[in-house]
């Protein structure tokens, strides 16, 4: 049975979605678009990298622990990794996963990719804090979002102490 709550009170009221843009803008690291910032190494330097992936802090975050690996190459989707990076993907998900958790204080490790900010491969590790069950599966972005940030130097940290497990 899930406790799954949004952070917010009732009622919330649905509203219809607004007019679709189609064309959709280019992201940052397509044509057209801003450059990527993962290549032009515009983001958090790495914690931790192998020939394949780099691990990153994330900054102005409330979830110690949290972590985002990028794809060395400038490729968009798990589609488009070459097939030997796609299954590497795996091998070092285990690795962030089982690293956060030895952190201690943390229930579940959830990924999320999304891309629609930019087009370069990226996928976030967030530590679900152990007993928050209203910050179960989906929710916990929404919760991450709402609850007071810790400071960058926390959240470099932690990222560091996941790097060192690695």
């Amino acid at each position: 049975m899930s406790t799954m709550a949004l952070p917010y009170r009732e009622p919330l009221v649905p509203r219809d979605p607004g007019d679709r843009q189609i064309p959709e803008p280019p992201r940052r690291g397509e044509p057209g678009g801003p450059p990527c910032a993962i290549c032009a190494g515009k983001t958090t330097s790495a914690v931790w990298s192998d020939d394949n992936w780099t691990l990153h802090a994330p900054v102005q975050g409330s979830l110690p622990g949290a972590v985002w690996l990028a794809s060395r190459i400038h490729v968009d989707s798990f589609a488009d990794l070459p097939e030997e990076l796609a299954a590497d993907f795996g091998r070092v998900a285990a690795r962030v996963e089982r690293a956060i958790l030895a952190l201690g204080d943390v229930a579940r490790v959830h990924l999320y990719r999304w891309g629609d900010g930019g087009a370069h491969f990226h996928v976030w590790f967030l530590p679900r804090p152990l007993g928050m069950l209203e910050a179960s599966g989906m929710a916990l972005p929404i919760w991450e979002d709402v609850l007071p940030n810790v400071t960058d130097e926390e959240l470099a940290a932690a990222a560091k102490r996941v790097a060192s497990m690695m």
